[in-house]
């Protein structure tokens, strides 16, 4: 029997801020969309609805606003519901696990933050990375 794999990797822009709410057991959860563009057709763009939990949650409402350029990592889930008119509902959602903001260094933006770390952290400035790089090459 084969296994199966399941994980997806997008780049996209928020379209709107991050919604954070609470379970009943206190468990933070935060929804928001990402905007995909096709990088063959620029019309063409997918909306993608985005799950955070517990810790990454609280972090992606803290730091993400609408029009964010963001990656996210994660996984897909399919899950059923009913409405409140008893309709059978489907959700596609993207469950991450981690998550980095993109963008320019002069903006602040450009950090990271995985769920298996306790804290985001931000890219060494390339100046320090060019002085060691000087360092190495020996001609």
């Amino acid at each position: 029997m084969a296994g199966s794999y399941n994980r997806v990797i997008l780049v996209g822009n928020l379209t709107r801020d991050p919604e954070i709410r609470y379970t009943q057991s206190g468990k933070s959860v935060t929804k928001f969309t990402l905007a995909v563009n096709n990088p063959r057709n620029r019309e063409d763009t997918t909306f993608v609805d985005i799950v955070a939990w517990d810790k990454l949650g609280e972090t992606c409402n803290t730091y993400l606003k609408k029009g964010s350029n963001t990656l996210v990592e994660g996984r897909l889930v399919i899950r059923s519901y009913d409405d409140k008119d008893g309709n059978k509902r489907k959700a596609t959602e993207v469950v991450i696990d981690n998550m980095q903001m993109l963008g320019s260094r002069q903006s602040g933006e450009g950090s990271s933050y995985d769920s298996g770390s306790s804290q985001a952290s931000s890219p060494t400035p390339s100046t320090k990375f060019e002085d060691e790089l000087e360092d190495e090459i020996p001609f």
